[in-house]
């Protein structure tokens, strides 16, 4: 069961998402939170698997309140949940730690699965958020020189090439022919090599390399 905090100042949103996950006999909502500080209260009294984090607020905003769930509970998956899809809102929040970032009028199939991707270890992305950070790192490699990797071994290497395709964990084992457990350990031993905070880091780093070619 996937234990969810859902986080926005607007009680129409807030009951929309529940009345989602509640269709989604794996998840389970475990309490709202209306501004950020009493997300951070929330996500320390009870530990949810994954919070769904508006960044708009009165008081604390989305993006101090991941940043503070991220630096006491490493283990919750932040998914930034929004309106606002711009990079002045977009960079900050994955700088906070968040691991995901949707558009609230995403497809309600894509909200679920976006849920089950955080919590799998997986970055979900709305695809034009997610074409346009690869589109920056893709800039960002032709403009600066390049970033020398740290020493990885060649089945590592094969793992961040798809990270920085934009593949899933599952769709990186199937390609690789690998178990779902070994391409996480994978993935993880690589953030902790690189120090990647999050997945989307990771991606944006292999893509600015200049030995691994998504």
């Amino acid at each position: 069961m996937i234990r969810v905090l859902l986080v926005d100042d607007q009680q129409l949103v807030r009951a929309g998402l529940r009345m989602l996950c509640e269709s989604d006999v794996d998840i389970e909502v475990v309490a709202e939170a209306d501004n950020g500080r009493d997300a951070v209260r929330l996500a320390g009294e009870l530990h949810p698997d994954v919070v769904m984090m508006d960044l708009r607020m009165p008081g604390m905003d989305g993006t101090t309140a991941t940043a503070r769930i991220r630096a006491a509970h490493p283990a919750c998956r932040v998914v930034v949940v929004t309106t606002f899809d711009d990079d002045d809102h977009l960079y900050p929040a994955l700088a906070a730690g968040a691991c995901g970032f949707l558009v609230k009028d995403a497809a309600p199939a894509e909200l679920l699965a976006g849920i089950h991707r955080a919590a799998d270890g997986d970055s979900p992305f709305s695809p034009g958020v997610l074409r346009r950070l690869v589109d920056r790192a893709v800039r960002a490699r032709e403009a600066e020189p390049k970033t020398a990797l740290p020493s990885i071994t060649p089945r590592e290497r094969d793992v961040l090439r798809l990270v920085a395709a934009g593949l899933t964990n599952q769709e990186i084992a199937d390609q690789l022919h690998l178990g779902i457990t070994t391409v996480k350990t994978h993935v993880t031993s690589l953030m902790t090599k690189t120090g990647s905070p999050n997945r989307v880091r990771l991606a944006m780093l292999a893509i600015r390399a200049s030995d691994v070619t998504p």
